[in-house]
């Protein structure tokens, strides 16, 4: 799935990476803290969050996540965004909430990557 269809799939809104909405992307990862995603996720394209401060961006950029999406109607500030366009990495905000938000995106085939035993 590509992250332009990310987007029409959570009725998101692109702030920023639009030359990045072609790429391809195969998991995904929900959380609203930083310290799970260093210590869980790998390989992973898209992170959603309610969390928004500039640790999110630092943090996806350490992990290689190439799209950081904020759900429930939050808006990054321009400095975040700024940052996350300097990094390369696309930013969306979408109304739906992280349950809902996931839901859709496993449904349409994006799955979550490395599994917890």
């Amino acid at each position: 799935m590509t992250l332009g269809e990310v987007k029409t799939i959570l009725d998101a809104k692109l702030l920023c990476g639009e030359e990045l909405l072609d790429h391809d992307v195969n998991t995904a990862c929900g959380s609203d803290l930083m310290s799970d995603v260093l210590a869980y996720v790998k390989d992973q394209a898209v992170l959603l969050t309610g969390l928004v401060n500039q640790q999110v961006i630092r943090t996806a950029e350490m992990m290689d996540i190439i799209c950081i999406i904020f759900i429930r109607r939050k808006e990054p500030s321009p400095e975040m965004v700024e940052l996350a366009r300097e990094k390369g990495i696309a930013v969306m905000t979408t109304n739906h909430r992280m349950f809902t938000s996931c839901g859709l995106l496993f449904q349409a085939g994006l799955d979550g990557g490395v599994h917890i035993k």
